[in-house]
Protein backbone atom coordinates (compact mmCIF):
# COMPACT_ATOMS: atom_id res chain seq x y z
CA UNK A 1 0.00 0.00 0.00
CA UNK A 2 1.07 3.62 -0.46
CA UNK A 3 2.67 5.61 2.33
CA UNK A 4 0.13 8.05 3.79
CA UNK A 5 2.25 10.92 2.48
CA UNK A 6 2.34 9.57 -1.08
CA UNK A 7 -0.50 10.64 -3.40
CA UNK A 8 -2.49 7.73 -4.86
CA UNK A 9 -1.14 5.90 -7.88
CA UNK A 10 -3.82 5.05 -10.44
CA UNK A 11 -3.62 2.77 -13.45
CA UNK A 12 -5.18 3.94 -16.71
CA UNK A 13 -5.66 1.64 -19.69
CA UNK A 14 -6.93 3.24 -22.92
CA UNK A 15 -8.94 0.54 -24.69
CA UNK A 16 -11.05 2.48 -27.15
CA UNK A 17 -9.47 1.21 -30.37
CA UNK A 18 -9.92 -1.95 -32.41
CA UNK A 19 -6.32 -2.79 -33.39
CA UNK A 20 -6.87 -3.22 -37.13
CA UNK A 21 -3.28 -4.34 -37.76
CA UNK A 22 -3.72 -7.28 -35.37
CA UNK A 23 -6.93 -8.60 -36.90
CA UNK A 24 -6.67 -11.92 -38.66
CA UNK A 25 -8.84 -12.61 -41.74
CA UNK A 26 -12.45 -13.08 -40.66
CA UNK A 27 -11.84 -11.83 -37.10
CA UNK A 28 -13.91 -8.78 -36.14
CA UNK A 29 -13.23 -8.73 -32.38
CA UNK A 30 -11.03 -5.80 -31.19
CA UNK A 31 -7.60 -7.15 -30.36
CA UNK A 32 -7.79 -6.31 -26.64
CA UNK A 33 -10.63 -8.85 -26.35
CA UNK A 34 -8.83 -11.66 -28.17
CA UNK A 35 -8.09 -14.60 -25.84
CA UNK A 36 -4.55 -15.48 -24.82
CA UNK A 37 -4.34 -18.87 -23.12
CA UNK A 38 -7.98 -18.59 -22.12
CA UNK A 39 -7.96 -15.01 -20.85
CA UNK A 40 -8.73 -11.82 -22.77
CA UNK A 41 -5.65 -9.70 -23.43
CA UNK A 42 -7.17 -6.63 -21.74
CA UNK A 43 -7.74 -8.56 -18.52
CA UNK A 44 -4.12 -9.77 -18.53
CA UNK A 45 -2.81 -6.24 -19.06
CA UNK A 46 -4.96 -4.82 -16.26
CA UNK A 47 -3.94 -7.58 -13.84
CA UNK A 48 -0.28 -6.95 -14.63
CA UNK A 49 -0.76 -3.26 -13.85
CA UNK A 50 -2.41 -4.05 -10.50
CA UNK A 51 0.31 -6.51 -9.48
CA UNK A 52 2.17 -3.83 -7.50
CA UNK A 53 0.10 -3.17 -4.33
CA UNK A 54 0.94 0.54 -4.49
CA UNK A 55 -1.39 0.89 -7.50
CA UNK A 56 -4.67 1.98 -5.92
CA UNK A 57 -6.97 1.11 -8.82
CA UNK A 58 -7.19 0.81 -12.58
CA UNK A 59 -9.50 2.81 -14.84
CA UNK A 60 -10.19 1.46 -18.34
CA UNK A 61 -11.42 3.89 -20.99
CA UNK A 62 -13.61 2.30 -23.70
CA UNK A 63 -16.07 3.41 -26.36
CA UNK A 64 -19.60 4.14 -25.12
CA UNK A 65 -21.02 1.23 -27.13
CA UNK A 66 -18.34 -1.27 -26.10
CA UNK A 67 -20.11 -4.63 -25.45
CA UNK A 68 -17.12 -6.56 -24.04
CA UNK A 69 -15.24 -4.60 -21.35
CA UNK A 70 -17.43 -5.02 -18.28
CA UNK A 71 -17.76 -8.77 -18.72
CA UNK A 72 -14.06 -9.07 -19.51
CA UNK A 73 -13.08 -7.30 -16.28
CA UNK A 74 -15.96 -8.35 -14.05
CA UNK A 75 -13.87 -10.69 -11.92
CA UNK A 76 -11.19 -8.14 -11.11
CA UNK A 77 -11.27 -5.90 -8.06
CA UNK A 78 -10.12 -2.26 -8.04
CA UNK A 79 -11.16 -1.78 -11.70
CA UNK A 80 -13.54 0.84 -13.12
CA UNK A 81 -14.71 0.93 -16.75
CA UNK A 82 -15.57 4.37 -18.15
CA UNK A 83 -17.14 5.27 -21.54
CA UNK A 84 -14.31 7.70 -22.32
CA UNK A 85 -12.95 6.25 -25.57
CA UNK A 86 -11.99 8.86 -28.17
CA UNK A 87 -10.95 8.95 -31.80
CA UNK A 88 -7.30 8.46 -30.79
CA UNK A 89 -5.31 7.00 -27.91
CA UNK A 90 -4.39 10.49 -26.71
CA UNK A 91 -8.02 11.59 -26.65
CA UNK A 92 -9.02 8.46 -24.76
CA UNK A 93 -6.36 9.13 -22.13
CA UNK A 94 -7.31 12.80 -21.83
CA UNK A 95 -11.04 12.11 -21.59
CA UNK A 96 -10.43 9.39 -19.00
CA UNK A 97 -8.31 11.76 -16.92
CA UNK A 98 -11.11 14.33 -17.14
CA UNK A 99 -13.77 11.85 -15.96
CA UNK A 100 -11.78 9.73 -13.55
CA UNK A 101 -12.00 12.05 -10.54
CA UNK A 102 -8.24 12.00 -10.04
CA UNK A 103 -6.42 14.63 -7.99
CA UNK A 104 -3.93 16.81 -9.84
CA UNK A 105 -1.12 15.61 -7.56
CA UNK A 106 -2.03 11.94 -7.96
CA UNK A 107 0.17 9.74 -10.10
CA UNK A 108 -1.17 7.85 -13.11
CA UNK A 109 0.35 4.83 -14.85
CA UNK A 110 -0.88 4.71 -18.46
CA UNK A 111 -0.51 1.20 -19.85
CA UNK A 112 -1.30 -0.32 -23.25
CA UNK A 113 -4.04 -2.95 -23.35
CA UNK A 114 -1.81 -4.75 -25.87
CA UNK A 115 1.07 -5.30 -23.42
CA UNK A 116 -0.15 -8.24 -21.33
CA UNK A 117 3.34 -9.46 -20.43
CA UNK A 118 4.42 -6.54 -18.20
CA UNK A 119 6.76 -7.99 -15.53
CA UNK A 120 6.17 -6.91 -11.94
CA UNK A 121 9.88 -6.16 -11.45
CA UNK A 122 9.89 -3.55 -14.23
CA UNK A 123 6.61 -1.99 -13.07
CA UNK A 124 7.96 -1.69 -9.54
CA UNK A 125 11.25 -0.22 -10.77
CA UNK A 126 9.36 2.48 -12.68
CA UNK A 127 7.25 3.39 -9.64
CA UNK A 128 10.33 3.44 -7.40
CA UNK A 129 12.22 5.75 -9.76
CA UNK A 130 9.36 8.22 -10.25
CA UNK A 131 8.63 8.43 -6.53
CA UNK A 132 12.29 8.76 -5.61
CA UNK A 133 12.98 11.53 -8.12
CA UNK A 134 9.47 13.04 -7.97
CA UNK A 135 9.47 13.07 -11.73
CA UNK A 136 7.57 11.28 -14.48
CA UNK A 137 9.07 8.47 -16.50
CA UNK A 138 8.43 5.46 -18.70
CA UNK A 139 9.63 1.96 -19.38
CA UNK A 140 11.78 1.71 -22.51
CA UNK A 141 14.28 -0.62 -24.14
CA UNK A 142 17.72 0.54 -25.35
CA UNK A 143 18.01 -0.23 -29.05
CA UNK A 144 19.95 -3.44 -29.68
CA UNK A 145 20.04 -3.30 -33.49
CA UNK A 146 21.73 -0.81 -35.79
CA UNK A 147 19.21 1.97 -36.39
CA UNK A 148 18.70 3.49 -39.85
CA UNK A 149 17.00 6.78 -40.67
CA UNK A 150 15.06 6.43 -43.91
CA UNK A 151 14.91 9.02 -46.65
CA UNK A 152 11.81 8.64 -48.81
CA UNK A 153 9.04 10.65 -50.41
CA UNK A 154 6.05 8.55 -49.35
CA UNK A 155 3.90 10.05 -52.09
CA UNK A 156 6.15 8.64 -54.80
CA UNK A 157 5.62 4.97 -53.92
CA UNK A 158 9.37 4.41 -54.03
CA UNK A 159 11.20 1.84 -51.90
CA UNK A 160 12.67 3.34 -48.72
CA UNK A 161 16.37 4.08 -48.70
CA UNK A 162 18.84 4.89 -45.95
CA UNK A 163 19.54 8.53 -45.22
CA UNK A 164 21.99 7.82 -42.40
CA UNK A 165 22.77 5.52 -39.50
CA UNK A 166 21.83 6.79 -36.05
CA UNK A 167 23.85 6.28 -32.89
CA UNK A 168 21.96 3.46 -31.20
CA UNK A 169 23.53 4.37 -27.84
CA UNK A 170 21.05 7.25 -27.69
CA UNK A 171 18.01 5.36 -29.04
CA UNK A 172 15.40 3.92 -26.70
CA UNK A 173 12.21 2.14 -27.75
CA UNK A 174 9.29 3.37 -25.66
CA UNK A 175 7.04 0.94 -23.81
CA UNK A 176 4.37 1.38 -21.16
CA UNK A 177 3.46 2.00 -18.41
CA UNK A 178 4.28 5.68 -18.54
CA UNK A 179 3.93 7.37 -15.15
CA UNK A 180 3.19 11.06 -14.61
CA UNK A 181 1.40 13.44 -12.28
CA UNK A 182 -2.25 13.64 -13.31
CA UNK A 183 -2.38 17.44 -13.51
CA UNK A 184 0.81 17.76 -15.55
CA UNK A 185 -0.20 15.02 -17.97
CA UNK A 186 -3.72 16.36 -18.43
CA UNK A 187 -2.39 19.86 -19.12
CA UNK A 188 0.32 18.65 -21.51
CA UNK A 189 -2.05 16.41 -23.48
CA UNK A 190 -4.71 19.11 -23.73
CA UNK A 191 -2.29 21.77 -24.98
CA UNK A 192 -0.45 19.44 -27.35
CA UNK A 193 -3.65 18.22 -28.99
CA UNK A 194 -4.94 21.79 -29.30
CA UNK A 195 -1.68 22.73 -31.03
CA UNK A 196 -2.01 19.89 -33.54
CA UNK A 197 0.94 17.91 -32.18
CA UNK A 198 1.14 14.25 -33.22
CA UNK A 199 0.89 12.68 -29.75
CA UNK A 200 2.00 9.06 -30.09
CA UNK A 201 2.36 8.40 -26.36
CA UNK A 202 2.06 10.29 -23.09
CA UNK A 203 5.78 11.00 -22.92
CA UNK A 204 5.70 12.78 -26.29
CA UNK A 205 3.12 15.24 -24.94
CA UNK A 206 5.17 15.78 -21.80
CA UNK A 207 8.33 16.33 -23.87
CA UNK A 208 6.51 18.87 -26.05
CA UNK A 209 5.52 20.71 -22.86
CA UNK A 210 9.16 20.93 -21.74
CA UNK A 211 9.47 17.92 -19.42
CA UNK A 212 12.25 15.32 -19.57
CA UNK A 213 10.79 11.97 -18.48
CA UNK A 214 12.98 9.34 -16.86
CA UNK A 215 13.87 6.26 -18.93
CA UNK A 216 13.61 3.04 -16.93
CA UNK A 217 14.65 -0.31 -18.41
CA UNK A 218 11.72 -2.24 -19.82
CA UNK A 219 11.59 -5.89 -20.84
CA UNK A 220 11.28 -8.02 -23.95
CA UNK A 221 8.32 -9.68 -22.19
CA UNK A 222 6.59 -6.30 -22.37
CA UNK A 223 6.55 -6.03 -26.17
CA UNK A 224 3.33 -4.82 -27.77
CA UNK A 225 0.96 -7.15 -29.59
CA UNK A 226 0.62 -5.33 -32.92
CA UNK A 227 0.19 -7.88 -35.73
CA UNK A 228 -2.03 -10.96 -36.04
CA UNK A 229 0.97 -13.28 -35.83
CA UNK A 230 2.03 -11.69 -32.53
CA UNK A 231 -0.63 -13.70 -30.71
CA UNK A 232 1.41 -16.84 -31.35
CA UNK A 233 4.56 -15.67 -29.59
CA UNK A 234 2.72 -13.95 -26.73
CA UNK A 235 0.81 -17.15 -25.98
CA UNK A 236 4.10 -19.04 -25.77
CA UNK A 237 5.68 -16.32 -23.66
CA UNK A 238 2.86 -16.21 -21.11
Amino acid sequence: MNDARTPPIHGLVPAGGVGLRAQAPGVQTPKQYRPINGQMMLALAVKALLADPRVTDAVVGVQADDPFAKECLSGLGRVNVLPTGGASRALTVLQTLDQGKFGDDDWVLVHDAARPGLPLANLSALIDACLTHQRGGLLAMPAADTVKLASIDLSSGAIAQVDKTLDRQTIWLAQTPQMFRVGELRDSLSRALAAGVDVTDEASAMEWAGHQPLLINGSARNLKVTWAEDFEWIEGLL
